[in-house]
């Protein structure tokens, strides 16, 4: 049976590793129809800082890890530069399936909608207040919607961090993959810089 949210699916006794074990049976919205698994988060029990993407990609979906393809390796990257060790920090996604279109052999990355993200959004709750860091990163619009409201402006309030119910603080900045879809090389470096800016002020919000 096909609900319109995750909570029927969300174990009696929350942690990590139960919620990891129940995600993979979740039927809370039609995008488990196609995906190959669920695609739960990953990084330290107790990370003081958690980074949210969007769903996963292909090379997540068929994986089963977050953030292993191009976005990934773009991320991890910018970490780097930005000082924080990848082993520190907590990755997910606000949704936990992958959304596509078949294009011949390809699976093209859709969007998820609005009723998708509210459906997986219990998981996503859960899995931050098990975690409990000291900073949220929200990575690009769809995950900042998730946590700040359909109403936050991810152009105008990026780097600039919030108090939020979750965590002490809340930043939202730019999704790796949308760096990597600028045709232009000057503004795909201008914008990983930004990006790599802001992720250093959460690296210090997360180390005071």
């Amino acid at each position: 049976m096909v609900h319109d949210s995750a909570t029927p699916f969300l174990p009696a006794l929350v942690n990590l590793r139960t919620l990891r074990i129940a995600v993979t049976k979740c039927k809370g919205c039609p995008l488990y129809l196609c995906a190959t698994q669920a695609v739960f988060g990953e990084g330290p029990e107790h990370a003081r800082l958690v980074l949210i993407g969007e769903q996963p990609g292909n090379d997540e979906d068929l994986q089963g890890r977050p953030f292993v393809g191009p976005a990934g390796k773009l991320l991890d990257k910018a970490l780097a530069d930005a000082g924080i060790p990848r082993a520190d920090v907590y990755v997910t996604n606000a949704v936990k399936h992958f959304k596509f279109e078949e294009r011949g052999k390809r699976r093209i990355h859709q969007k998820p909608s609005t009723g998708e993200v509210m459906a997986c959004q219990p998981w996503l709750e859960a899995e931050v207040r098990t975690i409990k860091p000291t900073v949220l990163v929200c990575l690009g619009a769809t995950a900042a919607r998730t946590v700040f409201g359909s109403g936050f402006q991810l152009l105008k309030n990026r780097g600039k961090a919030f108090k939020h119910e979750w965590a002490p603080h809340a930043v939202a900045t730019i999704h790796p993959s949308a760096i990597l879809r600028i045709p232009e090389s000057d503004g795909r470096h201008d914008e990983y810089a930004h990006m790599v800016q802001d992720l250093k002020a959460a690296g210090r919000l997360a180390a005071a």
